[in-house]
């Protein structure tokens, strides 16, 4: 049974061509988020997801950003529906 769920992912990224990121973020799937790039180096994703669990959720999309944004570095996910180093681990 799928759920929704409702999470939010910061991450660290390089400083240059946001614009190109966001598009590579669409077509990695993350199209069921709000992209905000406000600080310089830093990336922020709004989700809305359905998924079997909070981790699937949570995992799949850290999982999509690292396809779209190799470099990124989770610095953030609220809120703690998973533990942040079951994500990284």
């Amino acid at each position: 049974m799928m759920i929704a769920f409702e999470f939010s992912l910061k991450f660290s990224v390089p400083e240059d061509g946001v614009d190109r990121q966001v598009a590579r973020l669409g077509k990695a799937g993350c199209n069921d988020a709000l992209i905000g790039v406000g600080r310089p180096g830093r990336i922020a994703l709004n989700f809305d997801r359905e998924a079997d669990s909070a981790f699937a959720a949570v995992a799949g999309a850290v999982s999509e950003v690292r396809v779209a944004i190799p470099e990124a570095r989770l610095i953030e996910v609220a809120p703690d529906l998973v533990g942040l180093i079951d994500l990284v681990a």
